[in-house]
């Protein structure tokens, strides 16, 4: 199953509509506002703005399953992540990421390992999704790697479309 065919909510409401990243390659992170790894937004953004112009988009998916860190409501979240953080790219509906309740988007992610060989459940906030233009898991990456490092920016780079 593709990513692209997962039924997900917009933060605001209604369907976030997957289908729209068909061609496009979509950085997935599943993220939260009281957390230390939280200044990740903003290189979040900035690679968001540097890419989207060539078929890239972030996508971020608010999650409360790692020490409460993401308590907030729809309108809370989506306020903090534009005052604080200038943040443009999407945003879903709260999900849970791991879990006897686990989202089916990240059912369709989890399996795929990262450099180290992790894969199965989320490690915690910030863990990252490279998906390419077809749909399929491209890459995955640790919450610690930031969205700046050369191995997040180069397969960015490699995921986009001709």
């Amino acid at each position: 199953m593709s990513v692209h065919d997962v039924k997900i909510d917009a933060l605001t409401g209604g369907p976030a509509n997957l289908a729209q990243y068909r061609g496009k390659a979509v950085l997935i992170v599943n993220v939260a506002s009281r957390c230390g790894l939280t200044p990740q937004y903003a290189a979040l953004e900035k690679l968001h703005e540097q890419y989207a112009p060539r078929g890239f988009t972030v996508l971020g998916v608010p999650c409360n399953q790692f020490m409460g860190q993401e308590p907030g409501t729809a309108e809370e979240i989506a306020e903090f992540c534009s005052t604080t953080y200038g943040v443009t790219f999407p945003l879903t509906e709260k999900i849970d990421v791991n879990g006897e309740h686990r989202h089916p988007l990240y059912t369709a992610l989890v399996d795929t390992p990262d450099a180290e060989g992790h894969s199965g459940d989320i490690r915690w906030n910030f863990e990252k999704f490279l998906i390419a233009p077809d749909g399929t898991v491209a890459a995955r990456f640790a919450p610690q790697t930031e969205p700046d490092a050369a191995e997040v920016t180069t397969a960015v780079e490699a995921a986009l479309p001709a």
